[in-house]
């Protein structure tokens, strides 16, 4: 059975590294990699195929920049013969990027049965591109590797069941990266190896990075941190680094370049909270027992929030510090309880398995 899998940022890479060795280990299944490029520069993309132990794909695409309908479109149209030369038995997409709607509209065009890692998540607000990508994904989708029991009763509501769709809950992929990288993790080359109780940031979604006042919020706030609460170190994306460009923000904190997943262990295991816009990162923190506060006003983490352990804030200043300064030294709870027990890919694999046997 072959199955092809499309990636294309930082996040899929992540996920995807434990269910391809998987894939590896079960007899019978033959994966085909093909990498659409959205996150494209080598700290986005090459360095995480290499920490996480990933052979190279076999298709690099190489689309990136323009708008969200311009490039999905170009994702879709360079998929598409891939698919019909590769002839895959099912195509396996992840999370909520471009790239995921691409590679799920390019497969049910051709009526090749689509499976989708993270199905289920909701964060109820459709001005988020993320938002109309995973729900549009999972009404496409055969296969729904939900996480979460939420997840679950989210696509219930919407009527993803019955024949066309089946659903299961897997646990969350992201805890078995986590788990398997931790004996890896390693400073950031600007990071001092000594360094305790930072404040790690992360800043990159378009909401914003586009909104010219949102961003200036969001840099007042973090420069605020960092002068009142703990010192602040930012990773800085590619597309957060344009922007501030743009606007001529000059941030006032501990920038640094793009880091790879080892390094960005090391900053979750050291880090005394985590100010992000992410959606990974929010349960990558809570992986580590490390506090989070998210600048956004929806996640689709909402059991995090409701668990008590992240915190939705504004892009304002005096709210952002009050928030980190809450959720210093905050007790976190172990996380298995809520994301499964570390062996989500070994169930993706061997669902995607019994689709060979049984279709």
């Amino acid at each position: 059975m072959k199955i092809a899998t499309i990636v294309g940022a930082r996040p899929q890479f992540i996920k995807a590294a434990p269910v391809s060795k998987a894939i590896v280990r079960v007899d019978g299944l033959e994966e085909v990699m093909i990498h659409t490029g959205q996150h494209y520069d080598h700290a986005m993309s090459e360095l995480f195929f290499e920490q996480l132990g990933m052979r190279p794909p076999d298709f690099q695409l190489d689309i990136n920049g323009g708008g969200h309908g311009e490039m999905t479109g170009r994702m879709l149209q360079a998929i598409e013969p891939i698919l019909i030369d590769e002839q895959p038995d099912v195509v396996l997409v992840y999370g909520d990027t471009n790239s995921t709607l691409a590679g799920a509209l390019a497969a049910s065009k051709l009526q090749i049965p689509v499976a989708h890692v993270e199905a289920g998540l909701r964060s109820f607000d459709r001005r988020m591109p993320e938002e109309v990508n995973r729900v549009l994904t999972d009404h496409l989708s055969t296969l729904l590797f939900a996480p979460t029991d939420k997840a679950i009763e989210n696509l219930t509501r919407e009527g993803v069941s019955g024949a066309e769709h089946t659903v299961i809950r897997t646990g969350d992929v992201m805890l078995d990266a986590s788990l398997m990288c931790r004996p890896y993790a390693k400073p950031p080359v600007e990071v001092a190896e000594n360094r305790e109780g930072f404040v790690l940031a992360t800043i990159h979604r378009a909401e914003n990075t586009d909104d010219p006042e949102r961003l200036r919020g969001v840099f007042a706030g973090l420069e605020r941190i960092h002068r009142e609460v703990a010192a602040v170190v930012l990773p800085l994306h590619p597309r957060t680094k344009a922007a501030l460009k743009r606007e001529g923000i000059e941030p006032r904190l501990e920038a640094i370049e793009p880091t790879g997943f080892a390094e960005m262990v090391w900053l979750l295991q050291h880090a005394s909270v985590v100010v992000t816009d992410s959606g990974g990162l929010q349960k990558e923190a809570y992986f580590f027992e490390t506090p989070c506060v998210t600048v956004r006003d929806s996640t689709e983490w909402t059991e995090l929030v409701d668990a008590g352990v992240n915190r939705l804030v504004p892009p304002e200043p005096h709210a952002m510090v009050e928030a980190a300064c809450a959720a210093r030294g905050a007790f976190i709870p172990p996380a298995v309880p809520l994301y499964g027990d570390g062996r989500s890919a070994e169930l993706i694999a061997s669902k995607l398995n019994d689709l060979g046997l049984t279709g």
